[in-house]
């Protein structure tokens, strides 16, 4: 698990694993979940309204990915709760890495940016 905390507002943290039935190996083409929970460790709700991410493979291949909420959502998490997610990414090799940001709108302090830790994606038994 990958964990970071970002100023006193939030840490997120992330946990990956392969997805090799959806995968298609001879065809370069490997399939990860990762699950995301981000806890609110301010003392007013936030609100994540869009990301950013960049995920990169061992080829150094870099996409960008922006998009409004996570999931289809924009949740609204309260002091002391925390929102958990599961989404995916396709790699075209068996190591890669993801990391961006979130947008989050603050009851109180406006909009602001949490960081999302850089976290690795990798098939079992390939990094030692």
């Amino acid at each position: 698990m990958t964990q970071m905390e970002t100023g006193q507002k939030a840490r997120v943290s992330a946990i990956t694993g392969f997805v090799e039935r959806q995968s298609d190996i001879e065809n370069n083409r490997y399939v990860f979940a990762y699950t995301i929970t981000i806890e609110n460790i301010s003392a007013s709700s936030f609100q994540l309204m869009s990301r950013h991410w960049l995920i990169q493979d061992a080829n150094r291949k870099t996409e960008e990915v922006f998009g409004e909420g996570v999931v289809g959502e924009q949740p609204v998490i309260q002091p002391g709760e925390s929102y958990t997610y599961t989404s995916g990414a396709v790699l075209e090799t068996e190591i890669g890495t993801m990391e961006g940001r979130y947008f989050m709108q603050g009851e109180n302090e406006g909009e602001f940016e949490v960081a999302i830790p850089k976290f690795v994606l990798s098939v079992p038994r390939t990094l030692h």
